[in-house]
């Protein structure tokens, strides 16, 4: 700890960037990483700062929003805590169901299986893998996390439709937080299975209720005190069996004050990761860089963008949430048939304070992380981080290479927004 005191480096300069996004590291061309097996494999460390996700979004026939995740949470010196967390919401009937629980004797591998499997008492995810086939790799999930919940459900990814990073290789997802990249301060990444099939049945209170639907999956690693990492988040997940099969995500982060491309105090900066199914195989992802110097063109052949619309003041949180939000896509065709670029747009009215449209919940972050983080992460005295869930119906307009007009494709749209700082 000392050593900083004789160090005869240079000084660092204090406008150089000390922020790497992953979204400006690659060609346009070059923007779909294909996932290694290494890859969804967790991390399972237990030093440093690390929180660390695998979750499962179904969308259900009939409209029901199943949430399972597993959140694997390393807090420097204290014992790594990990929780099964799920929600289930029927947007018809207004049933909701959450139960976030800390389990015991968390094994990782489960044994006989790699990293991409893990079991506790109360869940088990299992990975199979059947190479050469039209759905080559899936996911067992079982869970009882009380005796009035059991799950059970069955995600398999179509051999068309294949998992994702931004970029190849090792470095691939990764953004960078501090000013060298090779001795980051923290990190982020993503990858994703942007469109999957689940089957399977929740039991809820003894009544067993079949489920059948797509969804997606995401291994997402924070390396960094998620209080430092991102001042807010946005995320969307389309789904529609419409065309074949049709998806459209996205997952937007922007730093805090601290982190930017003008060293410290130029924060602000958003990372926006995407990608758009069409006709059952994944056609585009979508990377974009934007915020402080760094302008936006509606020239641009990749577009990667979540706008908040109309927003208003929510005076049970304290932010300014919107009433709408659009999402845009735009990005080189990843199908060789089809050359060119694929783009989307989105618009979902989420209504406003009085009269919601869609909200499941208003999530009350620091009341559900666990302990040992909440005592660690040092929020600024009054912030109070929320995150807005919602589920609506929506149109996804997206628009295929030498097309002169969009396609309009019904679907289920669930997204959030979180507010941090």
């Amino acid at each position: 700890m000392f050593s900083s005191f004789f160090s005869t480096a240079p000084p660092v300069d204090p406008t150089a960037p000390n922020f790497h996004p992953v979204s400006s590291k690659f060609k346009d061309a070059e923007l779909y990483g294909e996932l290694s097996p290494k890859d969804t494999e967790m991390l399972c460390t237990s030093s440093g700062f690390v929180t660390e996700t695998q979750v499962f979004y179904t969308i259900a026939a009939d409209g029901t929003s199943i949430m399972c995740q597993v959140i694997h949470s390393a807090v420097g010196v204290w014992y790594p805590t990990i929780q099964f967390t799920c929600k289930i919401f029927n947007p018809k009937t207004k049933e909701r169901i959450w139960k976030s629980i800390n389990v015991s004797n968390y094994v990782c591998p489960a044994p006989a299986h790699d990293k991409r499997s893990s079991k506790a008492d109360e869940f088990s995810i299992t990975y199979k893998a059947v190479p050469g086939s039209d759905y080559p790799e899936s996911y067992v999930i079982r869970a009882n996390p009380t005796p009035e919940l059991q799950i059970f459900l069955e995600v398999t990814r179509p051999a068309a439709i294949p998992g994702f990073k931004i970029g190849k290789g090792d470095q691939g997802g990764y953004s960078y937080f501090g000013p060298d990249p090779k001795n980051a301060e923290g990190y982020v990444i993503h990858r994703f299975w942007p469109r999957y099939k689940a089957t399977g049945h929740l039991v809820i209170n003894g009544k067993a209720n079949p489920v059948e639907g797509p969804g997606m999956f995401v291994h997402a690693i924070q390396g960094m005190r998620p209080n430092l990492v991102a001042a807010s988040w946005n995320f969307a997940h389309f789904q529609s069996e419409e065309h074949g099969g049709v998806s459209a995500i996205q997952m937007e982060f922007k730093t805090t004050d601290a982190y930017g491309l003008r060293g410290a105090g130029s924060g602000g900066v958003m990372v926006n990761i995407g990608s758009l199914v069409m006709d059952g195989k994944l056609v585009a992802v979508t990377a974009e860089t934007s915020g402080p110097n760094v302008p936006k063109t509606d020239k641009q052949v990749v577009k990667s963008r979540a706008i908040h619309l109309k927003p208003v003041h929510d005076p049970e949180t304290g932010y300014q949430k919107p009433t709408e939000l659009l999402f845009e896509w735009a990005g080189p065709s990843l199908q060789a048939d089809a050359p060119g670029t694929y783009s989307a747009s989105l618009t979902v009215d989420v209504g406003d304070v009085e009269n919601p449209k869609g909200l499941i919940e208003k999530v009350d972050v620091l009341a559900e992380i666990p302990y040992v983080i909440k005592m660690a992460v040092n929020y600024v005295a009054g912030t109070k981080p929320y995150i807005y869930q919602w589920i609506n119906p929506a149109t996804l307009s997206i628009t295929p290479p030498g097309s002169d007009s969009p396609t309009n494709v019904e679907g289920t749209f669930y997204n959030e927004a979180t507010f941090i700082s």
